[in-house]
């Protein structure tokens, strides 16, 4: 791999001073003089008619401003009221208005309940205030007339015949057709190749089992934030924490039914977000309250609200038939897949159909994806979303054949290992990758070669899981300053930590300092676009964009610097600091010097824009090993040793990717041990982090990491995604720890203390 001076390097967060100091600016750090304050109603119930909304009584509170409901968005078909009339101000009668609407449900441009109340949790109406405390107490006046509905609260039910509609418009699409009945299957995805029966009558063993993971939070620390104002000539500006901008301003504008021209979105710096923050909540109904009281609206969720209408995580229910060989060899596999995407469409069954196998070379496959609707909050991404709840069925599956044929885990898993040319169950055909270069590491790390400290309730698991990376379009804008330093402006938000792996790429390109490399991450108005920090893309498409920017400068400069040295533009080369005359290192024009120019001369500034549309996807591997203790007196699971291999690409910042390795695991860990949505007849019951059981310090071992460099060939200096694949393979491995340890396989999330000691009372084999 080429060698380089700042790329690679441990470089601090070139953020950091600020973030600790408190200066960076979050969503909820912004204010404006003369601002209100939104807050949210919410409905009660997950599944309810909405006959009536009366906020008069709201409206004469002093103090408050504006009330909004669903009858103050813009339809494109607006059905026509009973009576020919629009109701009176501070009430809101939907007339079944969603009987109406053809278009197909989206939690994105749901922005407020219109018929029908879907989730507990779900806006209702929204209030502007002089202050929080009055907007909070305005909600309190507000009166809602429900018909409460029998709700649909598992997916299993949900696709049951005569199970109640969520939406009376949404129709089933598989294969490019759609249903001609409603139904609560948004879509059904058929995936294959090979003779699946074949494959299994040419097995030895075969295993079959259902396995159950539940609906959990990202956890990130920000809650949602948001700050919108109205300029004179009605363009809209609102201040975003979110992961894009560009998505903010194209969803606010869908909404809103305003050009793109007449929004702008600035983004603020964001405290987490690992996916469920790509689509904006808030931000509507700021801008609304903005329109309709001509004065800033800030809205700030409190923890509750974000566990309940947050976009959390997806559950699952996946049933899985493996066989293989005795000789170790995987022929054959069925996988079906049920994603419960909350109250709107949307779960994550396109990626984990995709992946959940991908990692294996299999030749028999029958793979079945269903997005199905429920009366719970509406799912989000959630680092690498469905690929964790598929690698929980399918590593928990290969650890069990493996134990079947008498074979290690890691040796049956090489055996079947995907690699270049391979194809992912989708039929796309894997370029060069490093799976097993990863497992080949795993084999002779004292991770897994060092023997397990005694104890018999100890034992150790390992997992794998790939994630296929993100490919949208990126840009991003260099220019040289008049002090000879450089400016770098994208529109990218930074999520973990990116701008100070583009200011090493700048830096590295050019042969300058850290220090003399600026990046500024601007508005929808003044940066180039930018698509959203997710899908593990942003280091790796706009490392692409970058170094497509830095080679245009220097082509500028070399032009500039020719015509300055009176040589023709093939007889001079850029060195660091300078472009100097080749064979005559004594010829040179510096930086310093063409900045200089370049605003007082006709030459004028010098500025490039590097673009990447798209290109191939560079999937990511990871495994991970775990050796657990289990009490078997309380069923209490505690982690010994934890070490995490990836392969990265390159790593441009080693420290960085790290972090992301750790933080994936411990959020693994979290996923696997403790959390979990509670439910009681559709109402979450655990919307706080006392709870909700996240995992801390204290919970957690030192995570170990060990960075697989295999670079990427379609990235100028290798990289791959680093930030999602972490999360995939945690829950498997420490369920397959917890299984050697005690010889009881658990198949549902979380393996808490409980569930262990359960499994443990009621085996019909205990350990010794």
């Amino acid at each position: 791999m080429q060698q380089y001076t700042v790329l690679g390097q441990r470089l601090p967060k070139v953020d950091g001073l600020e973030r600790v100091t408190g200066k960076a600016a979050y969503g909820a750090d912004v204010s404006l003089p003369g601002m209100l304050h939104g807050k949210i109603l919410r409905s009660p119930h997950p599944h309810a008619r909405i006959r009536r909304i009366d906020y008069s009584k709201a409206l004469r509170l002093s103090g408050v401003v504006a009330v909004i409901t669903a009858g103050d968005l813009v339809r494109r078909a607006e059905p026509p009221k009973e009576d020919g009339h629009a109701p009176q101000e501070g009430t809101y009668d939907p007339g079944h208005e969603e009987e109406h609407a053809t278009d197909r449900p989206n939690a994105a441009n749901s922005v407020f309940a219109r018929d029908k109340a879907l989730w507990a949790g779900q806006p209702v109406a929204a209030v502007a205030a002089t202050s929080p405390h009055i907007a909070e107490e305005a909600l309190e006046l507000i009166q809602v007339d429900y018909e409460v509905l029998p709700p649909v609260l598992d997916a299993e039910g949900a696709m049951k015949p005569g199970a109640p509609l969520l939406h009376s418009n949404l129709f089933t699409e598989t294969l490019g057709q759609k249903s001609r009945e409603p139904s609560n299957i948004a879509t059904h995805i058929q995936l294959g190749r090979g003779d699946v029966q074949k494959g299994f009558q040419e097995s030895d063993v075969i295993i079959e089992d259902t396995y159950r993971t539940r609906m959990v939070h990202q956890g990130y620390i920000e809650t949602r934030a948001t700050l919108a104002k109205v300029e004179p000539d009605s363009r809209i500006t609102v201040w975003s924490s979110s992961q894009g901008s560009f998505r903010i301003q194209e969803q606010l504008s869908e909404t809103l039914q305003v050009p793109l021209s007449m929004v702008k979105v600035i983004p603020t710096e964001i405290g987490g977000g690992f996916g469920s923050k790509t689509q904006g909540i808030l931000e509507p109904m700021a801008a609304l309250l903005a329109q309709k009281t001509g004065r800033p609206v800030k809205m700030v969720m409190g923890r509750d609200e974000e566990f309940k209408a947050g976009r959390p995580g997806a559950p699952s229910v996946i049933h899985l038939r493996m066989g293989a060989t005795k000789e170790g060899k995987i022929v054959a596999a069925q996988l079906n897949v049920i994603m419960d995407g909350g109250a709107f469409p949307g779960g994550p069954i396109a990626a984990a159909t995709s992946v959940g196998l991908g990692h294996y070379n299999i030749p028999n496959l029958d793979v079945d994806g269903y997005d199905v609707v429920t009366n719970k909050p509406p799912v989000g991404a959630y680092r690498a979303p469905g690929a964790p709840q598929a690698a929980f069925a399918v590593e928990s599956h290969i650890d069990r054949l493996a134990q079947a044929l008498g074979m290690d885990p890691l040796e049956f898993r090489l055996k079947n290992v995907a690699e270049e040319g391979h194809r992912l169950p989708t039929d796309v055909a894997l370029p060069r990758v490093g799976f097993r270069e990863t497992l080949e590491i795993v084999k002779n790390h004292p991770a897994w070669k060092t023997p397990i400290p005694a104890g018999s309730f100890r034992a150790r698991g390992v997992a794998c899981g790939m994630w296929i990376g993100g490919i949208q379009p990126n840009s991003a804008t260099l220019k040289l300053n008049s002090d000879g330093t450089l400016g770098l402006v994208v529109g990218a938000v930074d999520l973990t930590g990116t701008r100070t792996a583009f200011v090493q790429m700048v830096a590295e390109e050019f042969g300058v300092a850290p220090m003399e490399v600026s990046v500024s991450i601007l508005d929808t108005e003044s940066a180039p676009y930018a698509s959203v920090s997710a899908g593990s893309k942003t280091t790796n498409t706009m490392s692409i964009a970058i170094k497509r920017a830095c080679d245009e400068l220097k082509k500028q400069l070399l032009k500039r610097a020719s015509a300055q040295l009176d040589l023709p533009e093939d007889q001079v080369e850029y060195r660091p600091y300078r472009v100097q005359a080749k064979g005559a290192p004594e010829r040179t024009v510096g930086l310093q010097e063409m900045g200089r120019a370049s605003i007082s001369t006709g030459g004028g500034p010098i500025v490039a824009t590097g673009i990447v549309t798209r290109v191939r996807q560079a999937p990511s591997f990871s495994a991970n090993v775990v050796d657990v203790e289990v009490d078997p007196e309380t069923g209490k699971v505690t982690l010994l040793n934890y070490t995490a291999f990836q392969d990265c690409g390159f790593a441009v910042n080693p420290t960085q990717v790290e972090g992301q390795m750790q933080g994936g695991a411990s959020q693994g860990i979290g996923w696997a041990l403790t959390e979990e949505y509670v439910f009681d007849n559709g109402v979450m019951r655990n919307p706080t982090w006392l709870d909700y059981r996240m995992p801390t310090a204290l919970d957690l071992p030192l995570i170990n990491t060990q960075l697989v460099e295999v670079p990427n060939p379609e990235n100028p200096y290798g990289i791959r995604g680093v930030g999602e694949v972490p999360i995939v393979p945690p829950m498997a491995a420490i369920a397959n720890a917890i299984a050697r340890a005690t010889g009881e396989r658990l198949t549902e999330l979380p393996m808490s203390p409980e569930k262990v000691l359960f499994s443990l009372k009621n085996s019909a084999n205990p350990k010794a």
